[in-house]
């Protein structure tokens, strides 16, 4: 027998056996009666009840330990309270279970955690109709989700997460964008962070013995541990992971400073809700409507890239640094989209060269699997449950369930055919017969599995995180209330114990809630609108079918009757949305989700044009991530193809670059950047 297996059965059994004693008792009596620990000798024991104690610790299963009064510890006595081991009770509404059975519908298959996230709706159903068989609600589509990325990211994410439940140190090559090299690391792992479509780790690093952030993709080769040891370090208790999902593009790193920047009234009310919370606003002195909005910076780079993007609505007051820098950029576009630009020769493609893969994550298989621990214990309550009722399972019913093979799920059965509380009185028996089919004894011996354990750490990370990852955007604030009940039941948030979904940097909550009652409604949605493109607002009254999130942010799928066609508005250009009350009749042609494989998961749109657009080398590899290269230069600078409909975009994203990219062709659109940049220079002066 493997010692894994072994393992849990001891595990296992030592639950079933406090509990079913309902008193302390010492570890000779443990020694004795507990199944996998009577042929061991003292000190053998002694070292594997110690490990078995602190991985039940680790799960969140806390033993009670009562001492002596003379401090010998061979008297100690051991117990296990009920409320250590079941899930309170929760309560529940059919909208809450149906809203996270949703959850689990729209994330399965491309969610990290779907695994354990199965687990948990199992143990937080108990004793109702499954939520996993609740109908499909439909009114939310996923272009961007929590996956892995890839077969390699996802073994990568799989050993950090272990290595932070188990407090394990973790070794790694890991390539640096800034410096352009790749280095080994030694790092303590504290958390992960899903932020914009990537998961980040947060933790100490020992070369600077400091905070550091490590974005997966870029972690090189395997993750391996840098020790033995069952445990190496011990998270600081003064972390808080919060901070760091709270920051802005331009605030990750060590602070340079506060900048002021001046915002028109134009977009005044987009920039103080959506990035607000990045600084502070106040009113600008002319009493214009304009707003001054003050933000510490820690890179001056990606801090001049927001305000460009932002064109002449925006303009930076100080420091004088900050000024000059942005000066320069603004001088740098003009110079490279002025005369013709000069480019270095084009570097002929390597026959080992691959092309290059689309923008964007693929949908891959989910990387964590829950501890075995975790699925025993949801099997065991399942086959209680089934035998109480006199009731056959189906083999390929609960291989569904659990996401096993058949013969994991028969291995598993077989475990669970051992674990005993003492004396010969076994938790449970189940056979698997020839048929497909799982018969249990009816009599089960054991009440201890009979009720939901409960959720174990990475159970109760996957549930959170699920919720967090849809936010506001089920109808009526289902998982909202849902979430608010299972951290009240836990006792903690399970987001401060190790992952961490982000909100996207549009905080369009408000928005989304109202738009949300007026699908779940069918009534009419009256939208005024600010067309980034053509700087100009527009009221819209549509009918409204589905949220969809993508690269850049939330949108609602709707029905525009003025214009007989589907229609994506982007939510965090919404500046006010009011559902009418009047209803209408959701058309059956209309498949406003039926885009979500395309534009929402590469960002890129259906297109009559693409634009060749230069990269400096400086900014070659990051664009390398993120772009399509169609020509690497001797120099080092790349040319990258932009399809795009409207010039306007073009222009902003060119912007963005902050002075490192330069339209090439088409002309009109090289043009376009040009009269955008003179702009600037009138208003940078």
């Amino acid at each position: 027998m493997a010692k894994d297996t072994e393992k849990l059965i001891r595990q296992l059994s030592l639950i079933s056996y406090l509990m079913a004693e309902r008193r302390p008792v010492t570890a000779l009596e443990i020694r004795r009666d507990v199944e996998g620990y009577s042929g061991m000798n003292e000190d053998a024991f002694a070292r594997r009840f110690y490990a078995d104690r602190a991985e039940l610790e680790s799960l969140g299963i806390q033993l009670t330990v009562e001492k002596p009064a003379d401090g010998v510890a061979e008297q100690e006595n051991y117990s296990l309270r009920p409320e250590n081991f079941h899930l309170p009770a929760i309560a529940f509404t059919d909208e809450e279970l149906a809203g996270l059975q949703f959850a689990l519908t729209l994330l399965d298959g491309e969610f990290a955690y779907a695994e354990p996230l199965r687990l948990a709706l199992q143990q937080i159903s108990w004793g109702r109709p499954s939520p996993l068989n609740a109908p499909d609600q439909g009114s939310v589509a996923l272009g961007v989700t929590a996956s892995a990325g890839g077969h390699e990211l996802s073994q990568r994410l799989a050993k950090i997460e272990t290595a932070i439940f188990r407090n394990k140190t973790i070794t790694f090559d890991y390539y640096t964008m800034e410096r352009d090299t790749v280095g080994a690391r030694k790092v303590d792992p504290y958390h992960l962070l899903f932020q914009g479509g990537q998961f980040y780790l947060l933790g100490r690093a020992h070369e600077r013995d400091a905070i550091r952030v490590f974005r997966l993709s870029r972690i090189r080769g395997k993750v391996a541990y840098a020790t033995k040891a069952e445990h190496d370090f011990k998270r600081p208790t003064d972390f808080d992971p919060r901070s760091y999902a709270t920051r802005a593009d331009w605030q990750f790193g060590t602070t340079q400073g506060e900048a002021e920047i001046w915002v028109s009234d134009r977009i005044a009310w987009q920039v103080e809700r959506h990035f607000g919370r990045f600084g502070s606003v106040r009113p600008a002195d002319d009493g214009t409507g304009d707003i001054v909005f003050a933000t510490e910076y820690a890179s001056v780079r990606q801090l001049a890239a927001w305000v460009l993007r932002l064109g002449e609505h925006a303009r930076v007051l100080g420091p004088d640094e900050l000024v000059r820098d942005v000066a320069e950029r603004v001088e740098l576009l003009h110079d490279r989209h002025t005369g013709e630009l000069d480019l270095a020769a084009a570097v002929p493609p390597s026959a080992d060269d691959e092309a290059p893969d689309a923008p964007g994550p693929p949908r891959r298989e989910t990387a964590i699997r829950p501890e075995r621990f975790a699925r025993l214990v949801t099997l065991a309550s399942i086959l209680i449950e089934a035998g109480r009722a006199d009731r056959r399972l189906e083999l390929t019913e609960v291989m569904d369930a659990l996401q096993i093979s058949d013969a994991e799920l028969r291995e598993d059965v077989a475990v669970l055919n051992v674990v005993n509380f003492g004396g010969g009185s076994y938790v449970l028996y189940a056979e698997v017969h020839d048929d497909g089919t799982i018969e249990v004894d009816p009599e089960p011996y054991s009440d201890n599995f009979a009720r939901p354990a409960r959720l174990l750490p990475v159970e109760a990370k996957a549930l959170v995180a699920a919720i967090d990852l849809i936010g506001d955007h089920l109808p009526e604030g289902a998982l909202n209330s849902a979430r608010d009940k299972i951290v009240a039941a836990l006792g903690a948030d399970p987001m401060e114990q190790g992952l961490q979904v982000a909100s996207g940097a549009g905080d369009d909550s408000a928005i989304a809630r109202v738009v949300s009652r007026a699908i779940a409604g069918s009534q009419l949605l009256r939208l005024e609108y600010y067309k980034a493109n053509e700087d100009e607002f527009s009221e819209r009254v549509v009918e409204p079918y589905a949220l969809i999130n993508g690269r850049e942010g939330w949108y609602v799928a709707s029905y525009d009757p003025a214009r007989e066609a589907v229609r994506h508005f982007r939510l965090d250009r919404v500046k006010t949305a009011e559902a009418t009350g009047e209803t209408f009749t959701p058309r059956p042609e209309v498949d406003p989700a039926a885009d979500v494989e395309g534009w929402p998961r590469t960002g890129e749109v259906e297109a009559s044009r693409v634009a060749r657009v230069w990269i400096s080398p400086d900014r070659a590899r990051w664009s390398r991530e993120q772009r399509r290269v169609s020509h690497e230069l001797a120099d080092g600078s790349i040319v990258v193809e932009l399809p795009y409909k409207g010039t306007d975009w073009l222009v902003r994203e060119v912007l963005a670059e902050a002075g490192d990219a330069a339209v090439i062709s088409p002309p009109e659109a090289r043009e376009a950047v040009r009269t955008a940049v003179d702009r600037l220079r009138l208003a940078v002066r």
